[in-house]
């Protein structure tokens, strides 16, 4: 066993998959999460302590108990429109919070953090595709957020025997090959599960938040990427780290993109069934396309998406949702925009 890491929001999506991947990798992970969002049915590799960061006294203590070595921190919250509507919820839960975490850390001793950034801390892209180097100008509270927790990150590493990574990535999707684990959010947001669930009967339609964009078929582009390949990405920058790397932030993503119409052809070849996805106006502020340079990552930690083909990544995905069915019946009046 090569040591037990903490991971907070262990029992979510992309974290509940780093989790398994810790764990085939030698590690003992530990979840650390509040289950607002999160699923206990997702917790399989580890303990799961059921807790809010905001409670500093537990933190500390969860970090003695279970000996930590390492974090790899998952924890926030990340709907977009809703940080819009509630930065307030967003700076306390994302930022204070991470700041508890930090502080316990160095109270320990504990000397390597992974934390799961975003794309959304670039903004608006001023080219394409998007390296490490582009500004970061977010333009919304949840990217913002995002962004101050790099820069605690930054300071932190400057005042204390502490090491970083940042992993900003793209557009997260699939599900784990053997479909114990998948992307099960209340409310859904993401466009491949809608567009699943509208291809399953499970939702009446999807609709196509702009098609005028300036791309081959008019709707917006993005860069899927696999979450078995996030999740090996997490493994491998906390290996990175405990061998005594400088700070990392780096992108993840394919270096490629698909558009929205794409994604929603791929959903019907794969699952032979058809999907009725309705045109609707662009909504504020999409970007038309977001596509990741992705060379620092695989320069770095050796790095390559091996699982996140588009095919690949729809079929897992299928795969899980026709297993899988939500505890709340779906909705019809979600988006497909890409984000």
């Amino acid at each position: 066993m090569k040591g037990n890491i903490l991971v907070t929001g262990g029992a979510g999506y992309i974290g509940s998959h780093t989790c398994k991947a810790l764990s085939e990798a030698g590690y003992k992970p530990v979840t650390f999460d509040n289950l607002v969002y999160g699923h206990s049915w997702a917790v399989k590799w580890g303990p799961l302590i059921e807790g809010d960061l905001a409670d500093g006294a537990l933190v500390r203590e969860v970090l003695k108990e279970y000996s930590i070595e390492a974090v790899i921190h998952f924890a926030a919250y990340t709907y977009v429109g809703e940080s819009m509507q509630a930065p307030g919820k967003y700076y306390r839960n994302n930022i204070i919070n991470t700041i508890n975490l930090l502080d316990a850390m160095v109270a320990r001793g504990i000397g390597q953090i992974v934390f799961s950034s975003t794309c959304a801390t670039y903004g608006m892209p001023e080219r394409i595709p998007i390296d490490e180097q582009h500004p970061q100008r977010p333009v919304n509270p949840y990217g913002e957020t995002k962004l101050g927790i790099e820069r605690a990150l930054h300071w932190y590493s400057q005042a204390h025997d502490l090491t970083a990574g940042a992993l900003r990535y793209f557009n997260a999707a699939g599900a784990d090959p053997e479909a114990g684990i998948g992307e099960d959010h209340d409310p859904e947001t993401h466009l491949i599960p809608l567009v699943i669930e509208t291809a399953l009967g499970r939702r009446t339609h999807v609709e196509i938040y702009g098609t005028d964009y300036p791309t081959p078929d008019g709707s917006a582009i993005r860069d899927y990427i696999h979450v078995t390949d996030l999740a090996t990405a997490h493994v491998q920058a906390l290996e990175k780290l405990r061998t005594g790397s400088e700070n990392l932030f780096l992108n993840l993503g394919t270096g490629s993109g698909h558009s929205v119409k794409e994604v929603i052809t791929m959903v019907e070849q794969v699952s032979g069934r058809p999907v009725d996805a309705r045109n609707a106006p662009r909504r504020p502020g999409d970007p038309a396309e977001l596509v990741a340079a992705t060379g620092q990552a695989g320069e770095l930690l050796g790095w390559q998406p091996q699982h996140s083909d588009l095919r690949n990544i729809i079929a897992t995905a299928l795969r899980w949702h026709e297993q899988h069915i939500p505890q709340e019946p779906a909705r019809s009046d979600q988006q497909a925009s890409g984000l």
